[in-house]
């Protein structure tokens, strides 16, 4: 889940990359005229959204997956328990200032113990999908070596569990929470990482793998290395250029080593991974600021798919800084992943344009990146000025279906942060979450009936948690968390989300 990885052009590529590039690193290929082509044939966005039809029950497929999602780090707590290892989560949140009133991973939900209260919770939503992440430290806490039994005894019983309730398992191997050690050799931008990754997801496979079908091997890529290692606001908290662009390659071979180390144990299991996407919208109809917000989508949804599917990077910034990434001979062939599927984390929308011709000429960075973006500001916005806009996820799931050749896809995140709380007689009414998914969910029939393959909605989030550098501020659960005692009370859009997945289809508005 992200909470800082809004507008990545706007504050990442824009805060000094090529200014803080050595001289000497910047090879690379310039752009060819294919951005500007694919410039030219993308639509200009109506100003207005399209408004979804509400009039009458709208079916969703058969077998259609309705699931949420949580992550180990925001959930579990028992942050040294059982053998588990410390995590770039665990010693980011434990340094003063970095996460809001001082809130950690601790303790947080308490998953690691009340595990059987959050499966209950999904079979009173008459949910049949739940996206978890496994705590590679609680796996591996040196990240090498075998496995640390007890952490994978837990992950085991909970599948277990998931398929006695009728609930698909369906697991994301890494949600954010690097192992310390590797860190401490490297992290991300070290290239060795993503062998340590492949050998952890043969390990995680061989054990769950004869019960576990569905597979996620990042999620959000561009989460963590942006907010990781170039803005520094999220663990391991590094502010740098080059570990950004290193970290970036060495992800994209991590992504394609472990999908073939767990195809190599299981050829019959889905493996995807879950990317952090935003519809990339020009603010005008010119030429220039339809060619950035091309670039805008390029490395905002394509940074790390791109390369799985094609084996090449897209092309987002002037030039590919290829000696400064350390790319080397074979590299683009070692990226190659054909995942058999896509998912999607979406939330909201992204207004691009053009620095003007004197920006470009007095700014290094904007003559890297030339483009400038903005959050939609049409749209009613969430306790964390999120911009709600469902049209956002109709044109990502359409654009990607189109450009992807018809992929299958899963939304593997939407939400929304509203801090509603009981009210005199215990009742959470969050009545704008309801809007936000009936809005959403809209969109995604639509793109559904206009030819998508989309398998399954994962709504962000079972149950409230730690929201990263945000703590406790922020609530996107559908079910609310008392965070003194833990007691978890269903909110009525969780009552309402799991009328929809048990008819499996979205009611008409009355």
């Amino acid at each position: 889940m992200r909470l800082t990885r809004r507008e990545f052009a706007q504050s990442a590529l824009a805060t000094g990359i090529a200014a803080a590039l050595p001289a000497g690193l910047l090879s690379g290929c310039t752009v060819s005229s294919n951005a500007a082509r694919t410039a030219n044939s993308a639509p200009v966005p109506n100003p207005y959204p399209r408004q979804f039809d509400s009039s009458s029950e709208i079916p969703f497929p058969k077998n259609f997956w309705w699931g949420t999602a949580t992550a180990a780090y925001q959930v579990e707590g028992a942050w040294k328990e059982d053998g588990k290892g410390e995590s770039i989560w665990d010693r980011f949140a434990h340094t003063p200032g970095k996460i809001k009133n001082g809130d950690t991973g601790d303790v947080v939900c308490d998953s690691y113990h009340r595990w059987r209260e959050d499966i209950a919770l999904m079979r009173a939503m008459n949910l049949n999908s739940y996206r978890f992440s496994i705590s590679w430290p609680r796996i591996q806490p040196t990240g090498s070596g075998p496995a640390n039994s007890k952490g994978m005894d837990y992950y085991s019983r909970i599948v277990d569990t998931l398929l006695e309730a009728k609930i698909r398992p369906f697991v994301t191997l890494y949600h954010w929470d690097l192992p310390q050690i590797l860190e401490d050799a490297g992290g991300w931008p070290n290239r060795d990482t993503s062998s340590h990754f492949a050998d952890y997801v043969d390990l995680v496979s061989r054990t769950l793998g004869d019960r576990v079908s569905d597979w996620t091997l990042f999620n959000e890529p561009l989460g963590f290395t942006y907010n990781g290692y170039l803005d520094g606001t999220h663990a391991p908290g590094r502010s740098s250029i080059i570990d950004f662009l290193r970290a970036s390659h060495t992800v994209n071979l991590a992504q394609a080593a472990g999908f073939h180390a767990l195809k190599a144990v299981r050829p019959l299991a889905r493996v995807g991974s879950a990317f952090s996407m935003s519809s990339c919208e020009p603010a005008t109809n010119s030429e220039e600021d339809r060619l950035a917000a091309e670039r805008c989508h390029a490395m905002t949804n394509l940074w790390f798919l791109e390369p799985a599917m094609n084996g090449r990077y897209p092309e987002a910034l002037s030039f590919l800084p290829e000696t400064a990434m350390r790319i080397k001979s074979g590299d683009l062939d070692k990226m190659r992943a054909p995942l058999d599927f896509i998912g999607i984390n979406l939330y909201y929308r992204a207004i691009a344009s053009a620095p003007g011709t004197m920006e470009r000429l007095s700014h290094t960075q904007e003559w890297l990146f030339p483009v400038k973006t903005v959050a939609g500001q049409q749209g009613p916005r969430t306790d964390n000025e999120w911009e709600v806009w469902p049209q956002a996820l109709y044109d990502v799931v359409t654009r990607i279906t189109r450009d992807f050749n018809r992929p299958a896809i899963e939304i593997t995140e939407s939400g929304c942060s509203y801090n509603d709380g009981p009210d005199a007689s215990g009742v959470i009414r969050d009545a704008r979450r309801i809007e936000y998914h009936r809005q959403y969910l809209q969109a995604l029939a639509q793109a559904i009936s206009d030819g998508a393959d989309v398998r399954g909605y994962h709504a962000w989030s079972l149950i409230d948690n730690f929201e990263w550098a945000e703590g406790f501020r922020q609530r996107f659960g559908l079910t609310y968390v008392d965070f003194k005692t833990q007691q978890r009370t269903m909110k009525e859009s969780g009552r309402w989300y799991g009328n929809v997945a048990l008819k499996n289809a979205l009611p008409a508005l009355r």
